[in-house]
């Protein structure tokens, strides 16, 4: 007789909860390196605005607007799950209603970041006129 063999017990189950706490932390690491290039290029200007201007005109293509608009994805997500985290540790009903504040994330990211991708769309297209 064989008999089935399960597989491994892993940390990750693919619960929403789970991948929302992973991607908090993706978002939030990323968000941190973004400000930390943000600190450093900026305090260029101090060194040689010639070199800043340089920099900044490196900036003026399409593959650093597609990480601008990753930058919004990213700091959006981290705001609108942080409030639900938030409301999860201070409200006493917040674990019950966590998944369905998850779901509220959700549709708030998506109501928020189709119109700034639509700007942020138009205003690439415009400067690679």
């Amino acid at each position: 007789m064989s008999r089935k063999r399960r597989p491994p017990r892993t940390l990750y189950r693919g619960d929403p909860g789970m991948w929302s706490w992973v991607l908090h932390r993706i978002t939030g690491a990323t968000i941190f390196f973004f400000l930390f290039v943000h600190v450093l290029d900026t305090a260029l200007v101090r060194v040689s605005p010639q070199a800043y201007d340089s920099v900044m005109q490196t900036y003026k293509n399409p593959i650093v607007g597609t990480m601008e608009l990753g930058l919004v994805v990213a700091v959006s997500f981290h705001a609108l799950n942080g409030i639900r985290i938030i409301l999860i540790d201070f409200w006493s009903q917040g674990p019950r209603y966590q998944r369905l504040m998850l779901g509220a994330v959700a549709i708030v990211w998506l109501l928020i970041l189709v119109p700034a991708a639509v700007v942020l769309g138009m205003h690439m297209v415009e400067h690679l006129r």
